[in-house]
């Protein structure tokens, strides 16, 4: 089996993505050909700074061996290495429909916050997002439950070009966690914790000291009762219980057993235990990668050898059964 799957390189990476998708990564090694992505020109369709673009792929990078990915047992690139990534984008807009696009959650909600360009990037990031996945033809691609409708459009989008050429791509599942694959702002626990749209109390980075992180999760926002169970009108508590349970492998029902009679300042301390704890050994790997940029830029290198051999054989296949270029 084949597993792949994108990380945008914007901002520090928090909780939030360690939860939902790199714990999923790490995972992937033992289960399949794990074939990951720093997707830096995705992160290029909003207004971005290019010096901070590059130091956050190096960052990004950083974090993801600091968690346990290893360069031996996947496929570890920057998207931008791999020329077939646009290329395939632009055959495959071929058998893509404008109204696919417009109907995107993630273009009606990014679109929406852009006081200047709207970019058209930005609606066709989609569609950037199915070439990365089919290129490498991978039968699996974990993400957080946000990217359940990107994941659907490829589908419909691989079905359609082997419909109307033959059977060439492969259609690809996703695989959300069924448990953490939303992690909520700790401030705002009805908006998705996240770097750019997030509240800084809000989110959890990984690179945030002990004192920080305990500071953070003891003023998370919960609700008014007291009782450490999930329900309606308990989405700040229901958060902290998803993300204990998956830090310590544990389901969230576990959780409220062990906590039935605890108040919620005693359980928030055994959660910000929980995090720093957990957290604690990848911030550590994390310091000590993050400043040899030559190292992570071999890394990089390397993987993007491994990737391009497998999606130009991919690309060659789409363009012979186009009939784009020369005949094979």
């Amino acid at each position: 089996m084949r597993i792949f799957s994108g990380i945008q390189p914007t901002g520090q990476k928090h909780v939030g993505n360690y939860v939902g998708a790199i714990r999923q990564y790490v995972e992937g090694q033992d289960r399949g050909e794990a074939i990951y992505c720093i997707v830096d020109l995705h992160a290029i369709t909003v207004p971005y700074d290019p010096a901070d673009l590059r130091a956050n792929v190096y960052d990004t990078t950083a974090v993801l061996l600091a968690a346990g990915l290893d360069p031996e047992r996947c496929t570890l690139f920057r998207q931008s290495d791999v020329k077939e990534h646009t290329e395939l984008c632009w055959l495959l807009s071929a058998v893509t429909a404008h109204g696919d696009l417009n109907r995107m959650n993630q273009f009606k909600e990014k679109s929406a916050r852009q006081r200047e360009l709207v970019s058209a990037g930005l609606f066709l990031y989609p569609l950037l997002q199915a070439a990365d996945v089919l290129a490498y033809r991978a039968d699996e691609v974990p993400v957080g439950d946000d990217q359940r409708q990107h994941v659907e459009l490829m589908r419909d989008i691989a079905e359609r070009f082997n419909e109307r050429f033959g059977e060439t791509l492969v259609v690809p599942r996703h695989r959300i966690p069924e448990v953490g694959g939303r992690v909520m702002d700790l401030q705002s626990p009805e908006t998705k914790m996240s770097t750019t749209l997030g509240s800084e109390q809000g989110t959890l980075y990984i690179g945030d000291p002990d004192e920080a992180m305990t500071a953070k999760v003891m003023r998370a926002v919960t609700d008014s009762g007291s009782d450490v169970t999930r329900g309606p009108g308990k989405a700040g508590i229901s958060n902290l219980i998803e993300v204990m349970a998956v830090l310590r492998d544990i389901t969230p029902e576990d959780v409220e057993r062990e906590f039935a009679d605890a108040r919620y300042g005693d359980f928030k301390k055994a959660v910000a235990a929980t995090v720093t704890e957990r957290l604690g050994p990848i911030r550590a790997r994390y310091r000590e990668l993050q400043g040899d940029r030559d190292a992570l830029e071999d890394v990089l290198a390397a993987g993007a050898r491994k990737a391009q051999g497998i999606a130009a054989g991919t690309l060659a296949d789409v363009r012979e059964k186009m009939g784009v270029g020369p005949p094979g």
